[in-house]
């Protein structure tokens, strides 16, 4: 596995891939892991955006042979704009693709992926500031701006910065299956898949959550009364607006449907409760809102990948109770 790096480079987007497959590397059987190698345009000391400095193990021309999994790393747009990053990259990256199995581009990344071809009619995502900025520059490209890892083929793209490592749980899932993914996803402390898109982390979307006082009350009166009615019709009652007015509101400054919203609500508070209590999955079920078991086991397959008693037995307390 070859790590893309380059003078300028966010560091969480080399070393938290790194990490992952790192800690994946200790969990596989011998031979089934990973050789993770930083390589850039020199052989040495690549600066980091943040002044630290990571070591190239090795340089493009020295590559030889197949290349399994192919990680382009980014850094700050402004970077990548200054110094030519994504233009001196494309032509290493187009031969190495071609020798590669998959291609992986984290964070502006996306954007040396695009200016190598790579991108050309697939979908993909970048960090939240920078997806205007793909798909003005590369109209062939799909950019799809909420997701938080895009696979196309054997094209990758993920979101911003800790995005990386979400996509690199995706891979592992990809080679080793979920068990070892939720592993390595317990041992760095993190969501196999985390709730939610990147829109949720937007600075614009933020600001908007704020601009109306009714919306902002709707939210926190929401995650107060989980086991409300939380229904589009009961919100707009409570917030005194017209379901349509509702609808348009809650989506423009909250970001999603506050039907969605209301799911992310109950599925965050079972998820404590689950890390943090004693109490039967049943009873958390009832107790943030969900109308059966079943409904929370679909919840938690859908958004997380797991069922909740496979997440209680990772992430919570040592004395588990029967579900």
């Amino acid at each position: 596995m070859l790590l893309v790096a380059f003078h300028g480079v966010e560091l969480l987007d080399v070393a938290g891939p790194s990490s992952a497959f790192d800690v994946a590397q200790k969990l596989v059987p011998d031979g089934r892991g990973y050789h993770v190698e930083v390589v850039s345009a020199r052989r040495g000391a690549v600066t980091t955006a943040s002044g630290l400095e990571l070591v190239a193990h090795t340089s493009f021309d020295r590559v030889r042979g197949p290349v399994d999994t192919l990680v382009v790393a980014g850094g700050l747009l402004s970077t990548l704009d200054a110094a030519g990053v994504a233009r001196a990259l494309a032509p290493e990256l187009a031969r190495l693709a071609r020798r590669a199995r998959r291609v992986c581009g984290v964070c502006t990344g996306a954007f040396a992926l695009a200016e190598a071809g790579l991108l050309d009619g697939r979908r993909a995502v970048t960090h939240w500031a920078a997806c205007e900025a793909l798909a003005r520059r590369y109209p062939s490209c799909r950019v799809e701006p909420d997701a938080i890892f895009v696979k196309d083929g054997s094209i990758w793209t993920s979101a911003g910065v800790t995005a990386g490592l979400d996509l690199a749980l995706a891979l592992i899932e990809e080679d080793h299956g979920a068990s070892v993914a939720l592993e390595v996803a317990r041992w760095l402390v993190m969501y196999l898949r985390r709730p939610g898109g990147q829109s949720q982390y937007s600075a614009p979307l933020a600001s908007q959550r704020a601009e109306r006082d009714e919306i902002a009350a709707l939210t926190h009166w929401m995650a107060e009364n989980l086991r409300a009615d939380l229904s589009l019709s009961a919100l707009a009652r409570q917030a005194h607006v017209s379901v349509r007015t509702l609808s348009r509101l809650f989506r423009a400054q909250v970001g999603r449907t506050p039907a969605a919203f209301a799911l992310e609500l109950r599925l965050e508070a079972a998820r404590r409760a689950l890390e943090l209590t004693q109490r039967s999955v049943k009873q958390i079920a009832h107790s943030v809102g969900f109308r059966s078991l079943a409904s929370l086991h679909r919840a938690f397959q859908r958004s997380l990948g797991v069922s909740p008693i496979a997440y209680r037995e990772r992430f919570g307390a040592r004395a588990r109770p029967r579900a």
